[in-house]
């Protein structure tokens, strides 16, 4: 007879297949929603506090080293999304075993990958900066160069506690995910004032409020699953590393890395178009620096509203996962539907608010800006965000391919909006209209990605149906 503890174990899985689709999107969406929110807190908290604390400039020093960090993030996805659908996939197939190995593997790669990143950074620092993108003479490179001296020490534990969160959802705990995430960045926002007000510590005091507060979500989410309420378990002694598994785990995961590698070069090339367009857009010697530290604000703005979409996505991704697994075709359709639905009223809700207070929300960053700041950042949030109504459904529709095992075309549809038509029109228009010629491209490839976006997915729901009458389900009314 099966222990209570087991039994408790069998039901967080079992219930991606039989409770009401939208109570499960509700019960894992807001945890993840919510989660992603604090998440995103880790790097605005920062930016608030250096731009309140510090200046405009050591603003732009962060959205140097930003590339850097997402780099670091793009391998936390490879290992720790790569995991998280190859196990809900397994739990829904029923192959627990091949579920926890799937576990185990992450945790490894995970910390391999920090490992690596460390000691990269530690012997190529001046190297790796000097390709930041900043102009000659800039004042904010010297305050990146102090900042990422510092972070590169937290790279293990955020690379482990960020990846690690997605294989503790997949089990079917997202409040143990949620909560990881709000004990992480609630430390960063006590400590940030701390360090910068109080100890003047500038930019290095928001960095150890960082990686301080990544070690203690790190070690949260690895308490949880080397206890005994997770439904697969950490497991170091009987860790046999297995090519096929890390194989499959990149496979399931690469959508996502490449994402967000490719917002890597993106945000590379937004930080040598600012350099080369900024004085001249704005009249200033220091119009380079000034021109990143807004861009840095319509980041940290689009960040914060796209976060809650990607918290949906990572919702919904268990239990797409586990129903395809499953071959309960017709939920799929309903999770998908749902997770579209709530996608686009956030993103509906964050595009009022950018275009009706765009200046109220630059000055939470820099309430004593320059006039060259305040005058170029308002509009270039503006018109990056234009198409944001439907950034959603684009997001969520390319997450579906990869939960149907087609991963490359979910990387085309990822890539397309952040790479393929990107930095092509950035590159273009900044020849033809400079600085706002560059500002002007992301509204472009967004239109384009969620026009191509929308012919895939109707093929692929058309699939979908087909699979659910086969299956001897009704298909969803509202699909």
């Amino acid at each position: 007879m099966p222990s209570e503890s087991s039994q408790t174990q069998t039901d967080a899985a079992d219930r991606l297949g039989t409770e009401s689709v939208g109570k499960l999107l509700a019960r894992f969406s807001i945890p993840a929603i919510t989660g992603m929110l604090v998440n995103a807190l880790y790097n605005v908290v920062d930016r608030i506090f250096v731009g309140r604390g510090v200046n405009e400039v050591a603003l732009g020093g962060l959205s140097l080293v930003l590339p850097l960090m997402t780099i670091s993030m793009s391998f936390a996805m490879l290992f720790g999304v790569g995991a998280a659908n190859m196990i809900s996939m397994r739990l829904g197939q029923g192959r627990r075993a091949e579920a926890e190995n799937a576990l185990n593997h992450c945790f490894w790669l995970l910390a391999a990958a920090g490992a690596v990143l460390l000691a990269a950074g530690l012997i190529f620092l001046e190297p790796i900066l000097s390709l930041l993108g900043s102009q000659e003479g800039s004042g904010a490179l010297e305050y990146a160069r102090r900042y990422y001296r510092i972070i590169l020490y937290g790279q293990i534990f955020f690379l482990v506690g960020f990846g690690f969160s997605h294989c503790t959802r997949a089990q079917g705990f997202p409040t143990i995910t949620m909560i990881g995430m709000i004990i992480g960045a609630g430390l960063n926002m006590i400590l940030d004032p701390i360090f910068i007000f109080m100890f003047h510590w500038g930019v290095e005091g928001a960095a150890w409020a960082t990686i301080i507060s990544q070690f203690a979500a790190a070690l949260w989410i690895l308490s949880f699953n080397l206890g005994k309420r997770a439904v697969i378990k950490l497991r170091f002694s009987s860790f046999k590393p297995s090519w096929r598994t890390i194989l499959s785990i990149m496979s399931f995961g690469s959508a996502q890395f490449l994402l967000q590698f490719v917002m890597s070069a993106v945000q590379l090339c937004y930080n040598y178009s600012m350099g080369i367009y900024g004085t001249a857009a704005l009249g200033v010697a220091n119009g380079g620096d000034i021109a990143l530290s807004g861009m840095n604000i319509v980041g940290s703005v689009s960040m914060m509203i796209l976060m809650p979409i990607f918290g949906i996505n990572q919702g919904a991704q268990p239990i797409l996962g586990y129903n395809y697994g499953a071959k309960k075709f017709n939920r799929v359709l309903r999770a998908y539907v749902g997770a579209i639905s709530a996608a686009t009223v956030i993103c509906t809700l964050g595009f009022i608010l950018v275009q009706g207070f765009p200046h109220i929300l630059v000055r939470l960053f820099a309430p004593q800006g320059s006039p060259a700041l305040l005058r170029l950042t308002p509009w270039a949030m503006r018109v990056v965000m234009l198409f944001l109504p439907l950034v959603g459904f684009q997001i969520v529709s390319a997450n579906v391919f990869v939960v149907t095992g087609r991963p490359k075309i979910s990387i085309l549809l990822s890539m397309l909006r952040q790479c393929i038509v990107l930095i092509p029109c950035m590159l273009l228009f900044g020849r033809l209209w400079g600085l706002y010629g560059v500002i002007a491209a992301a509204p472009v490839a967004d239109g384009f990605s969620v026009l191509l976006t929308a012919v895939m997915i109707f093929f692929e729901l058309k699939k979908l149906r087909a699979g659910s009458r086969d299956a001897g389900h009704t298909p969803a009314r509202t699909i």
